[in-house]
């Protein structure tokens, strides 16, 4: 069931397949208040490789899982529902879509139309750097992000209605002073 009021506008919070810091992002958005989650199909498994359990999500917000072609969830842009959109953590593949303008899955929807309806978008991608270090089900690796992929996240930074932070502290300071903000 759906904890969305019209008249509290709520943010947006989109899981990708990308484990980047997935525990810390799940960990912040618990202590964020109305927030409803859209899962990527590929976020779906990344939880389950994390051994995420998402009874304590659900006990806060909703879930919206990717399962239909046309993503009717999006519709609640138009309505006002949203004040703010996060992709956090996001994968080089989500972001190389939103680049490019596609929107073939519930995420890439919910950025187009986000943006679209003059929702700010906070994003939070996993390739930000030519070396970094990320989380593995198996705990911290190093990861050398292509060029292209790269690329993708510079170019997503230009976007309008787009603020890309670069780590979970930045992510905790960006949603809380949006919220902030609109208070």
């Amino acid at each position: 069931m759906s904890n969305l009021n019209k008249n509290q506008p709520k943010i947006a919070w989109a899981i990708t397949g990308s484990g980047h810091y997935i525990e810390e992002c799940l960990e912040f958005l618990l202590t964020v208040d109305n927030v409803d989650l859209y899962l990527s199909q590929a976020g779906e498994e990344v939880l389950k490789m994390y051994g995420v359990d998402l009874k304590e999500v659900r006990a806060r917000h909703s879930v919206y899982r990717d399962k239909a072609a046309s993503s009717p969830p999006v519709g609640h842009f138009y309505k006002g529902y949203y004040h703010t959109f996060v992709m956090a953590p996001t994968t080089s593949n989500t972001i190389a879509k939103c680049v490019l303008g596609i929107a073939d899955s519930l995420v890439t929807n919910l950025y187009s139309q986000a943006g679209k309806c003059r929702v700010p978008s906070i994003v939070y991608p996993c390739d930000i750097a030519p070396e970094m270090e990320t989380t593995a089900p198996g705990g911290k690796v190093m990861v050398y992000p292509r060029k292209i992929d790269l690329e993708a996240t510079d170019k997503i930074r230009t976007f309008e209605y787009t603020e890309v932070v670069e780590s979970v502290d930045e992510l905790i300071d960006s949603v809380k002073q949006r919220i902030k903000s609109l208070a």
